[in-house]
């Protein structure tokens, strides 16, 4: 036991020795949560004589889970098995593999990224000649997505047969959208929405499996709960029920994710949730200068949803934070490479030193610079490893092995070329869809069809079934060398003559032999593919002595000694159409962002911007950020007009006005309240989110949205 608290401070030895009950942990940035987590999953285990597999310790990021898994090994030793240490994502897929079957799935259904999705798509406005673009992609997807916000139609894809379409499918878009679910019953394949969706509906048709997994999970603990949704938090919530051991931590100040679905508040009123909640506060940062924390910690004080906390640290003293101002977008860029230049002269390296900005385009200007003064820089973000080409043609080799699915089939059949285009592929479906089998069937079924000489099928047969035979004696990782030799898929690439792609074909195998390595030999085919689709960030880390360039949102979790955050000019941080749309909510998230960036810098750090034009037309000003930290927190460098300060100001005040009425309209649900027009009335519920009061008026027969700021509601006492 001494091991486990040896080296951690009070407040982290208190989380890790916290076991029963409801437990919610405020850790701020750097204050080192990951390892109080870790810690205290290892206590459980070794201290409290609890197996893993009644563990369940729930993270954002597969990244994450990883490196906790790995951390927690150490701990406990790297025998016993730790796949409960996973995403929400990954946990779905471990409940559906086991009881899917009662939705009348099967155990090794596909689960589809965007780029399936779009594959589909493609086929369905093929079907139907329409004209295709991104744009129309976009906005189906939206649409489906909006349509999984909630689990009806999960009913719908759960019948036993075939999906009927139904006649009233509305317009054009509910009928894309009809025949898109159709096709996706087809190929067995859920989405990520599907996952969370499909495991409600079998907990709520099937009380026994619900019991069985809160029987079987005495231990919850969640990891950056506050950018938890409401689907996320009904479900820790649902399987904590039984035993009544829930942990979560996280940092309310730090939810950056509201936009997409993410709600600061379940952090912020936990312990209203659950009745004898324990509040632990990890307030000691362990990453960065009192100089910088001070500054960040007087930027957040201006939030009101939060829960109060201040950042302390022990760290000895550094440099000001700098804000830099300059002429022009040039100048700005041109600055900041000669301070990179003066740091990698003075002992850092350039690894050390990283380029923070609110939206990918403002890289463009600071890669330039970077260019001409001939440094090295990886962005970070960019082109997903996992939605590469090639990576998607290795793991589509994979699938088909293990499942002959419609989707990989498509993607690989002519790759290398066997002349099966558009005209084959079409016969292929028409020929599929009218005996009910798959396309790899309907190969295999017409192979010696006119329509089907001199291709390359047989030989793709061929190769598959060989594939398929061999699928239970060779490890993942061997399968995946033999697929790529026995199709020519990897000679195709070899001829191609692009290296990056056979680099990122070594680099598959080699996270594979990592995976194998990390969850054991015993690893089935289809388990690793599931596992793999719910990758949704680059995994693997960049060794390369060079600039990180990277959206705040992407360095979230990281940290570096040297950090840039550039172009923080108003209506980009805060961003304008933010501001437009979610208002006061979306100036607290803006807000966060901007702490988030700032909490990521351990020695030095720089806030950036300068004059000019936005892409609109208007005139570029300092953020609004800026000013609300006190003038002396900063070293500023870089000549600024007290007149543009001032048209700054004035800018700020007269376009986005920021209301303090969220605080002072202090109302409570419950309250009895009158109004001018409607007369009394009950508040029902309050939307923080669109800053409104849901009042119940008595002459009413249903509910009203009214502003918290109007004025005119006033309190009744009865």
């Amino acid at each position: 036991m001494e091991e486990l608290l040896e080296g951690l401070n009070e407040a982290q030895q208190q989380a890790v020795v916290s076991t029963e009950g409801y437990i919610r942990v405020i850790a701020g940035a750097g204050s080192g949560k990951t390892r109080a987590l870790t810690h205290r999953y290892a206590f459980i285990v070794n201290e409290l004589g609890i197996d893993p597999g009644n563990v369940l310790s729930v993270t954002f990021t597969n990244k994450a889970s990883h490196e906790m898994r790995r951390r927690v090994k150490k701990l406990i030793g790297g025998e016993q098995d730790t796949g409960f240490i996973t995403t929400y994502h990954g946990f779905c897929v471990r409940v559906l593999r086991e009881d899917i079957h009662r939705l009348f799935y099967p155990k090794n259904f596909i689960i589809l990224d965007v780029e399936d999705q779009k594959i589909l798509l493609r086929e369905i406005f093929e079907d139907m000649e329409l004209k295709m673009n991104d744009k129309t992609f976009k906005r189906i997807l939206d649409k489906i997505g909006k349509l999984k916000g909630n689990t009806h139609y999960v009913q719908q894809m759960i019948l036993r047969g075939e999906m009927p379409i139904p006649d009233d499918a509305g317009d054009l878009d509910g009928q894309i959208i009809q025949r898109y679910l159709k096709k996706q019953k087809r190929v067995y394949g859920l989405d990520f929405d599907d996952l969370l969706n499909f495991v409600f509906v079998l907990f709520e048709q099937y009380k026994e499996v619900l019991e069985k997994w809160q029987d079987r999970l005495f231990y919850i603990q969640v990891d950056e709960f506050q950018d938890s949704s409401l689907k996320q938090f009904e479900l820790v919530k649902k399987l904590s029920r039984k035993h009544g051991n829930l942990f979560v931590v996280g940092d309310p100040d730090q939810t950056i994710y509201e936009w997409r679905g993410a709600d600061p508040k379940y952090m912020v009123d936990f312990d209203q949730f659950f009745e004898g909640t324990e509040t632990i506060f990890l307030n000691q940062n362990y990453r960065s200068t009192p100089q910088i924390l001070s500054l960040s910690n007087a930027l957040i004080k201006n939030n009101y949803f939060r829960v109060d906390k201040d950042m302390v640290t022990e760290n000895p003293g550094g440099v000001k934070v700098v804000h830099y101002h300059g002429k022009s977008e040039i100048e700005e860029a041109q600055w900041i490479v000669k301070r990179m230049q003066q740091l990698v002269e003075n002992g850092a390296e350039y690894r050390d030193i990283a380029v923070l900005y609110r939206a990918n385009y403002l890289s463009r200007f600071i890669e330039q610079e970077l260019i001409s003064a001939n440094i090295e820089y990886t962005i970070f973000g960019g082109f997903k490893f996992f939605d590469r080409m090639e990576i998607k043609d290795a793991l589509a080799h994979l699938r088909m092995i293990a499942m002959e699915d419609d989707l990989s089939f498509s993607r690989i059949i002519n790759v290398p070329r066997r002349q099966i285009g558009k005209k084959r592929m079409q016969f292929l479906r028409k020929m599929a869809e009218q005996d009910g089998l798959s396309l790899y069937e309907t190969l295999k079924k017409y192979i010696d069809h006119d329509r089907l000489r001199r291709t390359g099928a047989r030989s793709f047969i061929n190769a598959i079934e060989t594939l398929k035979e061999q699928k239970d004696a060779l490890m993942v990782s061997e399968l995946l060398q033999e697929a790529m030799q026995r199709t020519g898929y990897e000679a195709y690439r070899r001829e191609d003559g692009d290296q990056e792609r056979l680099d990122n074909l070594t680099e598959l195998l080699h996270s594979i032999v990592q995976y194998e390595q990390t969850l054991g030999e015993e690893m089935e085919l289809e388990e690793y593919l599931q596992m793999i689709s719910l990758y949704t960030d680059d995994d693997r880390d960049d060794q390369l002595n060079a600039v990180k360039l990277m959206t705040i949102h992407t360095a979230k979790g990281l940290e570096y000694p040297y950090v840039f955050i550039v172009g923080m000019t108003e209506g980009v941080m805060p961003n304008v159409r933010a501001l437009r749309e979610r208002k006061e909510r979306a100036l607290e998230e803006e807000r966060r962002l901007a702490y988030v960036a700032l909490t990521r810098a351990e020695k030095e750090l720089y806030v950036t911007e300068s004059e000019g034009f936005q892409n609109g037309g208007q005139r570029k000003y300092p953020s609004r950020f800026i000013f609300e930290v006190e003038e002396e927190s900063f070293e500023r460098i870089g000549e600024i007009d007290q007149s543009l300060i001032e048209e700054a100001k004035e800018y700020i005040r007269a376009s986005h006005h920021q209301s303090k009425s969220l605080q002072t309209s202090g109302y409570n649900i419950g309250d009895r309240v009158s109004h001018p027009v409607f007369g009394v009335g009950t508040i029902e519920d309050i939307d923080e989110k669109k800053n409104t009061y849901r009042v119940f008026f008595d002459k009413m027969k249903t509910p009203r949205p009214i502003s918290r700021n109007f004025k005119k509601l006033e309190k009744v006492e009865e």
